[in-house]
């Protein structure tokens, strides 16, 4: 009987040993199998810096280029709308993080489009600093008072952020399907041109946001790659660029770019960096 009862211990104990085996061989292989970006995403090595829930005091966090453009709190969250009137340069409208960030970095959002227009587009920019030199300092709060209209060719001139255009449809356009994202690298040099700060690829017609439905927008560049992935109504989209033959935005603001007539609400907006 003790003979019995000792194979019987020993049983049990080899049994829970290979269920440990098994359990932490499947997380080992769950780990190695995620993808980059996953791993990017879910690593406690991000440190948050900027946590705004975007429903009171938006001057708290944020600076505004461009005098028609109106911005407004509310429990919904920050209501962003450019001017109206198209091809007019004063209805552009820029909102900068007063804060400057360091270092890869992870921009999270939720993004609800305010418009029904089929022309022009939103823009994400990615640690904006100026050039440097003459009237254009590399802390862009130094010359606000130069962006009072809001111009393109002031930013891709004179900036070197990453950009990112979504919920963007061309300039002259009536087809719902053409909605596009696109990156470029800014600035515009003697050897580059504007339609040379492109990385490749740009996406086109893939039905995200529709006007009045809520996105979650994760934005990390890191390692010298860009990803961005959008969830909501009923999708989970993921988009990459190697931006390995850019020369790499290190450090500064985030900006939210509307072109005239565009408007959008923005909740729960944080920056993490490492």
């Amino acid at each position: 009987m003790i003979l019995k009862e000792h194979y019987i211990k020993r049983l049990n104990a080899s049994i829970t040993l290979v269920v440990i085996l098994v359990f932490f061989t499947f997380s080992s292989c769950r780990i190695e199998n995620s993808s980059p970006y996953e791993q990017l995403k879910n690593t406690k090595e991000w440190k948050l810096e900027l946590d705004d829930e975007c429903t009171d005091h938006w001057q708290d966090n944020w600076m505004l280029d461009g005098l028609i453009a109106t911005v407004e709190n509310s429990d919904l969250g920050m209501n962003f709308v450019a001017g109206p009137e198209h091809r007019n340069n004063a209805h552009h409208a820029v909102l900068w993080t007063r804060q400057s960030f360091k270092g890869d970095i992870k921009i999270e959002y939720e993004y609800t489009r305010t418009d029904s227009q089929l022309i022009n587009v939103n823009i994400l920019y990615i640690q904006a600093q100026g050039i440097g030199g003459g009237e254009y300092d590399k802390d862009i709060s130094q010359w606000n008072h130069l962006r009072t209209i809001p111009d393109m060719r002031i930013y891709y001139n004179y900036m070197d952020p990453i950009h990112i255009s979504y919920a963007a449809f061309p300039m002259e356009n009536d087809d719902p399907t053409k909605d596009y994202i696109r990156v470029r690298k800014y600035p515009v040099t003697p050897d580059r041109t504007f339609h040379q700060m492109e990385a490749e690829p740009s996406y086109y017609n893939m039905g995200l946001f529709l006007p009045d439905v809520t996105y979650k927008v994760t934005v990390i560049k890191a390692n010298k790659m860009l990803y961005m992935q959008v969830e909501g109504d009923g999708k989970d989209e993921l988009y990459s660029w190697d931006m390995s033959a850019k020369d790499p935005s290190i450090e500064g603001r985030i900006g939210l770019r509307h072109m005239f007539t565009r408007s959008a609400r923005y909740k729960n907006f944080k920056v993490s960096v490492k």
